[in-house]
């Protein structure tokens, strides 16, 4: 289990990378790494994820209700808490808008996972989440995709992707955007899947990494 100065720095770097790559702007986006039972730590609204800093989290129970920090929670935390309910082995998640991606969730396209790599980490597609007003409705959208995927495409708003920690959480996320981006240069057809054996061999392996559900 990470302290919570361990968990605090690693939320806040990705915030921080988030930036970086450009898959956020203005407030957009947020990060959210869970310490243990009634204790997540969360980026706070309203500011840029340029400045996030360790002690800039704030601390949230399982309702995200404000138990620690200077500033309100985010809106958009009832997507956090509604994969953590979920998952039991998820404690980070992770939600941004990087530009191919959100350009397929702008469409309402799923993203079939076409290399051998990407089928290992995320399985065979990243599913689109049909649109949902935000709040409880949008937690109800995203609630049937929780188990059995660890990336998602919310149609017309972005990308949430989880797991064990922020930096998986946010590797996955990197992963759903090279996707999209390779898919994007492909050109207007979908790229074709792999063939049935190889997909076999392919989700035995993520099974065996502990990484399907």
């Amino acid at each position: 289990m990470k302290t919570e100065h361990q968990l605090r720095r690693e939320v806040a770097e990705v915030s921080r990378l988030l930036w970086e790559r450009g898959w956020v702007s203005n407030h957009d986006g947020n990060v959210t790494g869970r310490l243990g039972p009634g204790r997540i730590l969360a980026t706070p609204t309203a500011l840029s994820k340029r400045v996030i800093a360790a002690d800039m989290l704030i601390l949230v129970d399982d309702d995200g209700a404000l138990v620690r920090g200077r500033t309100r929670p985010f809106s958009e935390l009832g997507l956090h808490l509604s994969v953590y309910r979920a998952r039991a082995d998820v404690s980070a998640v992770v939600h941004s808008h990087p530009p191919y991606a959100t350009a397929r969730a702008v469409q309402g396209r799923s993203l079939p996972c076409f290399l051998p790599e990407s089928v290992v980490s995320l399985g065979l597609v990243v599913p689109v989440v049909p649109f949902a007003n935000p709040g409880r409705e949008a937690e109800a959208a995203l609630g049937p995709f929780v188990h059995g995927h660890d990336a998602v495409i919310l149609t017309q708003h972005g990308v949430v992707a989880w797991g064990i920690d922020p930096e998986q959480a946010f590797l996955r996320m990197e992963l759903v955007e090279h996707l999209a981006r390779i898919a994007n240069l492909a050109g207007p057809a979908e790229p074709p899947s792999l063939p049935q054996k190889t997909l076999e061999v392919l989700l035995e392996s993520r099974r065996k990494a502990g990484l399907s559900r």
